[in-house]
């Protein structure tokens, strides 16, 4: 192939070539500025520039996403794909606003399932696209964005059920989510041992194993000592039910190798990570490990932040090295990781 010509640059909003009015509304909407917005523009004639297309990515991860491109688009995504190359990425992600899917598939995308929900404040697009750079293939769960800003562990576990055909893909619903969260709570998060009793008593066939190197309560330290006290002696009542029912708790740390392993055996591991090297605040927060690429886990997580630009094409199908993964999955206080692995009769 030979080599694209291109120029990248920061995005500065106001100090850019103005695209189309509805494209500049869009850019400049929200603070994109934690997710590097850049450009990257063909040259044209002159000085002038033949197409530019706006892209971002959430920090930490291995994809591009191309909010628009106006112009020469084959000549710009081909631009992004180099420059994505360049960067060792293994994905680009195309938001639907202005792309036909005809145009997407020209040009080496295909088109991700529209979302059965968006989380709350995450307005993306009704369609998105998806190019995996080096012929990697990813059997895609359906994306369900969390309806409240606590029920993140539920919507996990049921896409793991719809993934592995246990659970038909109607039933993913709020009722469902907001069903599973009740039995699985620590008021208002989700414990991993909670959260994989939950799923046991929802589903007595399927495989669970909790995976906690720590004996302690967790994320419970942002609370006031009066408030951690009855959370905590919850989680002592779930670790004994846990026993009762025979859902295993590995007190064993879990390496990325072995949720890579897992994956690899048709296995789906809910992972519990921080919310701080994505998003830039610490908060803890469940996804779904569903797929593996050389180099990077595949994620869906089930919230996206609308106010930096971002939404449901960026955290479905989501590539995150695994290096990035195993630090955000280290959590604090004391370093412990928790993960609930999902088995089905048929895995």
């Amino acid at each position: 192939m030979p080599p694209v010509h291109s120029t990248v640059m920061p995005y500065e909003p106001g100090l850019v070539p103005t695209p189309p009015p509805e494209v500049a509304e869009r850019w400049g909407a929200v603070d994109r500025s934690a997710h590097a917005p850049h450009l990257v523009a063909v040259p044209g004639d002159g000085a002038d520039r033949a197409g530019t297309a706006l892209v971002t990515a959430r920090p930490g991860t291995a994809y591009l996403k191309i909010v628009d491109a106006v112009g020469d688009v084959p000549a710009v995504i081909e631009a992004v794909a180099a420059h994505a190359r360049e960067r060792g990425l293994v994905q680009l992600k195309w938001e639907g606003w202005t792309v036909t899917p005809e145009e997407a598939a020209a040009t080496g995308f295909t088109p991700l399932a529209p979302p059965l929900s968006q989380s709350e404040g995450a307005n993306g697009p009704a369609t998105g696209y998806v190019r995996w750079l080096n012929d990697d293939a990813v059997t895609a769960p359906p994306y369900y964005g969390q309806t409240t800003h606590f029920s993140c562990g539920a919507v996990t576990a049921l896409v793991a059920q719809v993934h592995a055909g246990v659970l038909p893909r109607e039933a993913l619903d709020r009722t469902a989510e907001l069903t599973l969260w009740r039995d699985a709570t620590n008021f208002m998060a989700c414990d991993p041992v909670g959260l994989g009793v939950a799923l046991r008593r929802a589903r007595p066939s399927y495989g669970v194993t909790v995976h906690l190197d720590t004996d302690r309560p967790v994320m419970l330290d942002h609370l006031p000592p009066a408030d951690q006290e009855w959370r905590a002696l919850l989680q002592r009542v779930s670790r004994t039910e846990a026993g009762r029912i025979g859902v295993p708790v590995d007190p064993g740390h879990l390496p990325l190798s072995a949720v890579r392993d897992a994956i690899g055996r048709r296995e789906h591991v809910l992972l519990l990570l921080s919310l701080a090297a994505m998003q830039g605040f610490e908060v803890p927060h469940w996804v779904l490990c569903h797929g593996v690429v050389p180099g990077a886990v595949v994620i869906d997580d089930p919230w996206a932040n609308g106010a930096t630009g971002d939404t449901w094409v960026d955290a479905h199908l989501l590539p995150v090295p695994d290096a990035s993964l195993d630090a955000m999955s280290t959590m604090a206080p004391g370093d412990f990781r928790g993960a609930v692995t999902l088995r089905t009769a048929h895995e």
